[in-house]
């Protein structure tokens, strides 16, 4: 038997919705388009309504914390720190030790899928929608090698945060998303095309991890100096 629906199975369908209907604003300049993201953004306010009416049903009469937060936050706003975006990558390796890349169309930079964190989606199953949406591989999550601040590195002009994932191809058949990709394919570490985004900092540790070494999960080395300095500077 299907477990009952309650406030926070509510909450994460409404969050996800909004979230959905938000990005597709963001982007989308088509009327047609925009009529229905904001459709989307309805519905979700829909569910929150519900949220509430269901909490309201508690013998106490109060909201459940996590209620109560959720809904100040939907009407004053995003509270506490503002926090660098997350977009979350996967380093996918096939049996013969290669590594799948894609040329980004927006860029023409290659580098292993990535993309924005989706509300709604825990962050290893951002990684297989990824990898399935830009590559057409499926994939399985082995586990996290590498977290790393975009901005600092050079890789985007924004707060980033990226969390890799080592995964393994397991199916699916080769095939570059049209909008988002102008070319996906295998490489070995010898023939890698030009120029792949930050291959220096973590190439070598990816393909140690696709060959199925023991590797610690790669991160930015505090710096003593945080706004001049690189790490272990004085």
């Amino acid at each position: 038997m299907d477990e009952p629906v309650d406030e926070l199975d509510l909450i994460r369908w409404a969050e996800s919705l909004s979230g959905i209907g938000r990005t597709g604003l963001a982007f989308s300049e088509n009327l047609y388009e925009r009529e229905r993201y904001e459709e989307v953004l309805h519905v979700a306010a829909e569910i929150r309504a519900a949220a509430r009416r269901l909490a309201d049903l508690h013998e106490d009469g109060s909201l459940p914390a996590v209620v109560r937060e959720w809904m100040d936050s939907v009407e004053h706003g995003p509270v506490g720190y503002v926090t660098p975006k997350v977009a979350v990558g996967a380093v996918v390796g096939n049996d013969a030790g290669q590594i799948l890349l894609l040329q980004r169309s927006d860029s023409g930079i290659w580098l292993y899928p990535t993309g924005w964190a989706d509300v709604g989606y825990s962050p290893s199953e951002v990684a297989v929608k990824e990898v399935h949406e830009e590559t057409g591989v499926e994939v399985r999550v082995e586990r996290l090698i590498g977290v790393f601040d975009g901005l600092r590195l050079g890789f985007t002009r924004m707060p980033l945060y990226s969390l890799v994932f080592l995964c393994r191809a397991v199916g699916g058949e080769l095939r570059g998303h049209p909008l988002e990709t102008l070319d996906v394919g295998w490489f070995d570490p010898d023939s890698l095309p030009h120029p792949v985004a930050g291959i220096d900092h973590w190439g070598d540790h990816a393909f140690a991890a696709i060959r199925g070494e023991d590797v610690d999960v790669l991160y930015d080395l505090p710096r003593d100096r945080v706004w001049r300095g690189e790490a272990g500077e004085s």
